[in-house]
């Protein structure tokens, strides 16, 4: 059984494919998923959706049909053809995906270096897949040590010191072409999704006025009460109205078409800054000369200063999650080892018992003395797997172990493995901060 990735992300892909290989609601991430299950050797599969990157992540015997099957659901969701979609994609497989996986969630994949958002999102996607019965055993243990290697790196870089996620960019442009200083505007906030209660956090916390709209007025309030100040609430219908009496604009909504249009724009006296966080696109391309649109790509100057800050705390983030790959395959090797040691000496067990049981029906011993007889087989038999159970527990961290554990289960005809389902059921808690 291999792990396998495809990528889309703002690495490879720009924001125009981006939009159209989104998956913006859990029917869809349903049916994609439903897809790839039905496909040969795939036995579990997740998806992981957001603004900046679409990523499919499987457990399968059959890496070849996998892949396939992932750029066919793409082509049919997106009506992109597979040829593009095969040659814009990031394909991981087995080491290389877990390395992946663990570095996404370490926050060193993303659009800014550090944001700790990402490790949210992938802790959504991986309880969506997990609570309707579209990942179980393999991905458990991926997502549970990748939240592990993800603490490390938190907790031992500085590469999310005073972080600055998408949200907290957007916010730091705001500040850079309003003079330096938010004291005293105020920004309209349209969404009450994470990115948009981040993005409130930190407009407030530079001084900045929030009006929040959105359909549901009680998210709305929601983040309004989470945050505390600073923060009023309008009808989403007034929209139109209010977007052309302020200056400033975030919108982060997950709406499948635009919900702020080129009609809505009315001549204005001041230069206005709109900041569409959304994929697909909230905003329309709009013509008027005083409003600039800031779309997620154009982040990219900030994101670039942040790398270079962060480089050296990258790569000894980039060391623990090698370090995390490695130890993760032995960690699975292990998990392989003790179930089948178990199974070996089930195995001596019961074919001791039966061949004891037969002897005593045969009178060849008496039952007076089965009891010390059991007793005697028993030492034997352990006294025979000592050195084979020594010597698999010896081998379970070495490369060749693989081999080694299915030839003896091909030989005593075992497939034991551990259920570990439960126990590895990802309770990766995010710190209540900014970010």
């Amino acid at each position: 059984m291999q792990y396998v990735v495809v990528s889309y992300s703002h690495k490879n892909t720009d924001i125009e494919v981006r939009e159209k290989l989104a998956f913006p609601d859990e029917n869809l991430k349903s049916k994609a998923l439903s897809s790839l299950l039905k496909t040969e050797g795939v036995c579990e599969a997740m998806l992981l959706s957001t603004c900046n990157r679409v990523e499919f992540l499987a457990s399968t015997s059959n890496p070849s049909a996998t892949l396939h099957a992932i750029f066919e659901i793409l082509h049919l969701h997106s009506g992109l053809s597979v040829e593009e979609l095969e040659g814009r994609a990031d394909v991981y497989e087995d080491e290389g995906a877990v390395h992946h996986v663990f570095s996404v969630a370490s926050s060193l994949d993303s659009l800014v270096v550090g944001e700790t958002q990402i490790a949210g999102q992938l802790k959504d996607a991986f309880r969506f897949a997990f609570e309707n019965n579209f990942c179980s055993q393999k991905i458990s243990r991926l997502i549970h040590y990748a939240f592990k290697c993800a603490a490390e790196v938190r907790n031992t870089t500085e590469i999310s010191k005073n972080p600055v996620s998408v949200a907290g960019a957007a916010v730091a442009q705001a500040k850079e072409v309003m003079g330096g200083n938010l004291g005293g505007f105020t920004g309209l906030v349209v969404g009450a999704g994470e990115m948009s209660e981040i993005v409130a956090k930190h407009l407030v916390a530079n001084g900045c006025n929030v009006i929040i709209f959105n359909r549901s007025v009680e998210n709305a309030r929601n983040i309004a009460s989470a945050i505390g100040e600073r923060i009023d609430i309008e009808s989403f219908n007034a929209l139109s109205e209010y977007i052309n009496r302020y200056r400033l604009l975030f919108s982060a909504t997950g709406a499948p078409y635009a919900v702020i249009t080129e009609e809505m724009v009315k001549p204005a006296s001041f230069e206005r800054h709109w900041f569409d966080l959304a994929v697909p696109r909230d905003i329309e391309d709009i013509s008027d000369p005083t409003v600039n649109v800031y779309a997620v790509d154009d982040l990219k100057e900030i994101v670039d200063t942040n790398l270079a800050l962060r480089k050296e705390q990258a790569r000894k983030a980039y060391e623990i999650v090698g370090r995390y790959t490695i130890e993760f395959f032995k960690w699975l090797q292990t998990l392989m080892i003790d179930p089948l040691i178990k199974d070996l000496r089930e195995q001596a067990r019961q074919a001791a018992m039966a061949e004891i049981e037969r002897a005593v029906k045969k009178g060849f011993i008496s039952s007076d003395i089965q009891k010390n007889v059991e007793k005697i087989v028993h030492n034997a038999f352990n006294k025979f797997l000592h050195t084979p159970t020594k010597q698999l527990r010896d081998v379970a961290e070495q490369p060749r172990a693989d081999t080694i554990i299915e030839a003896m289960k091909y030989i005593f005809k075992t497939d034991a493995e551990v259920n570990m389902v439960d126990k590895y059921r990802c309770e990766f808690v995010m710190k209540d901060d900014i970010r």
